[in-house]
């Protein structure tokens, strides 16, 4: 048996893109391991407003090649970090409270966990062509940052 501290590269452990409800526990686990001290996890949810109008409802739609590039986002940045990672977003309508994404990344320390899955969370937010519609109390609705 050795007594030496393991050796890890970075690995995808979950990149997918789903219709049904996210599981916070799920994605943390797919990441936990012995060697890991720190665990952080990233929950984005569907809130009641944006920018000073009343919001009821979001509704995610993706390209149907967006689960690669989300693979390809927490692939590059577990290789960088050489941290596990994992990432789930949900696309179909959510209602308020409902979570839209789900980042986990584990590290041997906390800085780097924090570091890393903002770095993750902000990349797929930038990288992965998945576009939100927002529904308005009024009945109106926008589509957010759809053009790039």
């Amino acid at each position: 048996m050795s007594t030496t501290e393991p050796q890890h590269s970075g690995d995808v452990r979950l990149a997918r893109i789903s219709e049904q409800p996210l599981d916070p526990a799920a994605v943390e686990a797919a990441v936990l391991g012995p060697e890991h001290g720190a665990v952080v996890v990233f929950t984005g949810a569907v809130r009641n407003h944006d920018h000073g109008q009343a919001v009821s409802a979001l509704e995610y739609s993706a390209h149907p090649k967006a689960e690669n590039f989300l693979a390809r986002c927490c692939a590059e940045v577990a290789a960088a970090s050489g941290l596990p990672v994992a990432a789930e977003h949900r696309i179909g309508a959510l209602a308020i409270g409902d979570r839209a994404i789900v980042v986990a990344v584990a590290a041997p320390h906390r800085a780097e966990a924090f570091a890393t899955c903002a770095e993750l969370v902000d990349r797929i937010k930038l990288e992965v062509p998945i576009w939100k519609r927002q529904m308005f109390a009024d009945g109106l609705s926008e589509w957010v940052n759809a053009c790039g």
